[in-house]
């Protein structure tokens, strides 16, 4: 992890810890208007907060001035923060449709196929935890009912409605549910407001979904990529 990224995540931090619990009246964002929020956390780009019908989070670039001063909105930081999250989805999505050189073998060669030694390794978009306990399953509201996930191997799928990749891979995952259904649970988790999900009717998903806007699960696994299952 970089020096940068370090800065970065020591100012969400700071803010976070500042800002956690605040309670606002009314929190205006564009035209949306929110009443009764208390702020749970804020990031460099994003305020989270509960408010009277719900949880949800908005862009901090969207709020008043006095409120982005307020909550030390910075567009440097956050241009930064955003532009190191979309390179690190395009190089993700690049991994997906590209897959590493392998050796081609010759008429009669019967060795076994190996990448060549040249090829890079590739990148893993998220915490290994081969060996280890995984992280608990945190999510904030499940949309659907939730799985009986006892005995069962367990497949989580992290995924946003604005991502096509994510939207592609639906169909093979309603597969699996449907195929492994007795020994499988498949479970897709987005950070973004229910609504923002709810919202999404094509494709149909067969399987488990739940949101958390905290992005709890998904930070604890280190998610740096979507769709990304594990």
């Amino acid at each position: 992890m970089r020096v940068g990224l370090f800065i970065v995540l020591g100012w969400f931090a700071a803010v976070s810890l500042a800002c956690a619990d605040e309670k606002i009246p009314l929190l205006k964002v564009g035209s949306e208007v929110y009443s009764n929020v208390t702020v749970t956390s804020v990031s460099a780009t994003d305020i989270y907060f509960i408010y009277d019908q719900g949880m949800s989070n908005a862009k901090l670039k969207y709020l008043s001035p006095d409120l982005q001063r307020h909550f030390h909105y910075d567009p440097a930081k956050a241009r930064q923060v955003e532009q190191k999250q979309a390179a690190d989805n395009v190089e993700y999505h690049h991994d997906l449709v590209i897959p590493p050189a392998t050796k081609v073998l010759a008429a009669g060669d019967d060795s076994t196929s190996q990448p060549p030694a040249s090829a890079p390794a590739k990148k893993i978009w998220a915490k290994s935890f081969l060996n280890q306990k995984a992280p608990d399953l945190i999510v904030e509201k499940w949309l659907t009912p939730e799985p009986d996930r006892r005995g069962k191997f367990v497949l989580i799928d992290f995924w946003a409605t604005w991502c096509p990749p994510c939207r592609a891979a639906i169909p093979e995952l309603n597969g699996y549910q449907q195929k492994f259904g007795d020994k499988l649970v498949v479970i897709g988790i987005s950070d973004e407001t229910e609504d923002a999900v709810r919202r999404l009717e094509t494709p149909k998903i067969n399987y488990a979904v739940a949101i958390d806007t905290q992005g709890r699960t998904k930070n604890a696994v280190g998610v740096t990529g979507i769709p990304l299952c594990c």
